[in-house]
């Protein structure tokens, strides 16, 4: 990837990893077939996805949010089913489990990753829950106890990986991956849904695309009426979620770069943890595939004005969820994520920030911190 020489610009917390040339080529070839809407390159990306991460079975969709859904449908959520989920999560995943009538079940999450609490979900577990949602968040692996949990207690777990492309086989019933448009490579918005088995896979495949077969379409010649008799049938109510070829592009110009993706973040977290370890105010919370570059600070809120005033973008990304009205607007008593509301942060972590700007952050967070002394 091209590193840009260092200017005192402002240092943003995101921005898209986007290998032009790479895309143009294939968005050209694209441009030169009768595919635009899902088509041979839809294929091609799941395939090639699933062989560098080692599922068998991926399904590309139209976002990450799309892949969460299509799970709560193969799952079978339904009205007053409970669902475990962190209480720090992106909104997206859990307005779906709330159309659907499932009852939230917020769990607390661990002080060293910021991800859901497995003794906190052993609490939480009744006759009623049909589902662990867990969450890679920033790209930091879950807690394995959960898995553990899951099986012991006949629940399916839906993994949210939408911020974790570490390109590894995950655990669980589910996988759900999000390439908007800020993730570690981007279809500009899209997901995957990696299923363990051929049928569900099958019934997924279905619902993608209204519960019609493409693929027997396609033997039909897409013609829906022959010789006075349907061409095919619906035999369950699917939905609107199939990508495009062009988004398979954007896919496919970026997976072979993963590697060198996240092998740069990683240096640059490195660097990160290096530069503000002597810090005795500030902890990193950062590992895995680096999506994030969290820190526990003091004065967290007077750290934020301090740097966003010297060009260097910060933010909170996700609050926790059981303050919105929709999902109830309480503070519950989460002991951990009492303790860490007020202390978290996100500093900037993406492939247009250089080495020379993560010094630059790390010395305006330590004259902060000096003047403060």
């Amino acid at each position: 990837m091209e590193i840009s020489n260092f200017k005192r610009e402002k240092i943003n917390l995101f921005w898209p990893y986007v290998p032009k040339e790479n895309i143009l080529k294939e968005i050209s070839e694209t441009l030169d077939t009768r595919w635009l809407g899902q088509g041979p390159k839809v294929n091609k990306f799941e395939r090639k996805f699933g062989e560098k991460f080692g599922y068998e079975y991926p399904l590309f969709v139209n976002s990450g949010t799309s892949a969460l859904e299509l799970a709560y449908h193969l799952v079978g959520i339904k009205e007053g089913d409970e669902v475990i989920v962190p209480v720090l999560d992106c909104t997206a995943g859990q307005t779906g489990l709330l159309r659907r009538g499932a009852n939230i079940i917020f769990s607390d999450i661990e002080k060293t990753t910021f991800d859901i609490d497995p003794n906190d979900v052993k609490k939480k577990i009744t006759k009623k829950t049909k589902a662990i949602i867990p969450v890679h968040l920033g790209g930091i692996p879950v807690n394995k106890e959960i898995f553990n949990i899951s099986k012991n207690n006949n629940i399916k777990t839906i993994v949210d990986a939408s911020q974790h492309h570490e390109p590894s086989k995950l655990e669980g019933d589910y996988i759900c991956y999000s390439f908007q448009a800020i993730k570690h490579i981007t279809t500009c918005d899209g997901g995957m849904l990696c299923l363990k088995n051929k049928e569900e896979y099958k019934r997924a495949k279905l619902l993608r695309w209204f519960g019609i077969d493409r693929e027997l379409k396609a033997r039909k010649n897409y013609q829906a009426w022959e010789k006075r008799e349907m061409t095919f049938d619906i035999e369950e109510a699917g939905y609107k979620y199939q990508p495009t070829d062009i988004d398979a592009c954007f896919g496919l110009a970026a997976l072979g770069d993963l590697e060198k993706v996240l092998g740069y973040r990683r240096e640059l977290a490195e660097d990160y943890k290096k530069n503000l370890r002597g810090i005795k105010e500030v902890s990193v919370i950062a590992g895995g595939s680096y999506w994030l570059m969290g820190i526990l600070a003091e004065k967290r809120d007077e750290l934020g004005v301090f740097l966003n005033a010297r060009d260097i973008e910060t933010n909170m990304i996700h609050l926790r969820n059981d303050i919105f009205k929709i999902f109830g607007g309480k503070r519950l008593n989460l002991p951990n994520m009492d303790w860490i509301e007020s202390r978290y942060l996100y500093l900037p972590l993406n492939t247009k920030v250089t080495k020379e700007d993560v010094g630059y952050v790390c010395d305006k967070v330590k004259e902060f911190y000096k003047s403060k002394n």
